[in-house]
């Protein structure tokens, strides 16, 4: 249950991704790509937090009234398995809630574009909540953005640090302009709702 300190209490939205160039369109990367589209949104730029190794924007998300919401936006820049110290430094510099954080990233076992809101649950063998979860415990929001499985033989690990196939890419704007809705949703007007208006 929300206790009511906990409901005034800021978001911390973090996009799951690894720092450079190189990796910025791979579909590892599909929660950083939220997160600027989140920040492009509330009118602000990412600056390197002075607390933790991390990218980061505050704002506020949601209409004028009860529901709107203190957020921090966040990228770790210190690589996709260790992000849990970079997230777990933000959390507490800003007084974060572990129910109040949310980690956007991609998901292997669901379809392309397919979108899943969840609170808890296991790591799947990813890297990013691997590492969070060791940090924090396993209490915390997550948007899962499906990229499917790797074609063939490909290695997993080959498969995500692949960027997005022209094909995806026809579609890539629309469907993180889709997460960054179903995350204002999540924050705004709680997880139930936000998962029957986005889970498919």
């Amino acid at each position: 249950m929300t206790t009511a300190t906990e409901a005034g209490a800021p978001w911390l939205i973090v996009g799951l991704g690894n720092p450079g160039p190189e990796y910025a369109a791979n579909r590892h990367n599909v929660g950083f790509m939220v997160a600027d589209l989140l920040a492009e949104r509330i009118g602000g730029k990412f600056k390197r937090a002075q607390k933790a190794q991390a990218q980061v924007v505050e704002g506020r998300i949601g209409p004028p009234g009860p529901a709107n919401r203190r957020v921090i936006l966040a990228k770790p820049m210190s690589y996709m398995n260790l992000s849990g110290g970079p997230v777990t430094a933000l959390r507490d510099f800003y007084k974060v809630p572990t129910a109040h954080v949310v980690a956007v990233h991609d998901e292997l076992d669901i379809d392309y574009g397919t979108l899943r809101l969840k609170l808890g649950g296991g790591d799947n063998g990813h890297n990013g909540l691997k590492s969070m979860t060791k940090a924090m415990g396993p209490d915390y929001h997550r948007l899962r953005f499906g990229i499917g499985r790797p074609p063939g033989r490909m290695q997993v690990a080959d498969f995500v640090l692949k960027d997005f196939s022209s094909t995806e890419r026809k579609e890539l704007d629309f469907l993180v302009d889709r997460a960054a809705d179903a995350v204002e949703c999540l924050v705004t007007e709680g997880l139930e709702r936000a998962q029957s208006a986005y889970n498919s």
